[in-house]
């Protein structure tokens, strides 16, 4: 049991490492020029909370599979909700550090939110351990969305004409 247990904790920091790549380039260039509001939490947070965050995430995706059984039918509900909430974090990064598209990327994070909540409530039934695991990350989530809006309220597009 220690293999899925592994695996399915360190699952989340694969997107989380590549995403990383982008924002280490990103956050000492492009980031520097936008405002940012005061209460934002220091460049060197972020790192910090999202491993602790991924691993959280990961094990609580952990606990679940192993309540079900594995990749079961039973499973599908659960562990799709939380494969789709993954797949849409790791997309942040690339969208709002990558691209620059700061409305986007905050659209995408309420997408986010949502199914992060949706993971949530599938998940308390089957295991309310590993349903308060993603507590944290849900209010980070909160977090990082106001940042987001404040970011793109305070940085209008210049490319906009209207």
């Amino acid at each position: 049991m220690w293999i899925p247990m592994l695996s399915l904790t360190a699952l989340p920091h694969v997107g989380g490492i590549f995403g990383g790549l982008i924002t280490r380039r990103e956050v000492k260039t492009w980031y520097t020029t936008l405002n940012k509001p005061s209460w934002r939490p220091p460049n060197a947070a972020f790192p910090v909370v999202w491993t602790t965050l991924y691993t959280g995430m990961g094990y609580g995706s952990y606990l679940v599979w192993k309540e079900l059984g594995g990749f079961t039918q039973d499973a599908m509900v659960p562990l799709g909700l939380y494969g789709l909430q993954l797949a849409l974090n790791w997309a942040w990064t690339p969208i709002f550090f990558g691209a620059h598209k700061i409305k986007l990327a905050l659209i995408e994070l309420l997408m986010l939110n949502g199914t992060v909540a949706a993971t949530m409530v599938s998940w308390y039934p089957i295991s309310r351990t590993a349903t308060l695991l993603m507590v944290p990350y849900m209010a980070w989530l909160c977090i990082a969305t106001s940042l987001n809006y404040c970011i793109w309220r305070d940085n209008p597009d210049p490319k906009k004409d209207d």
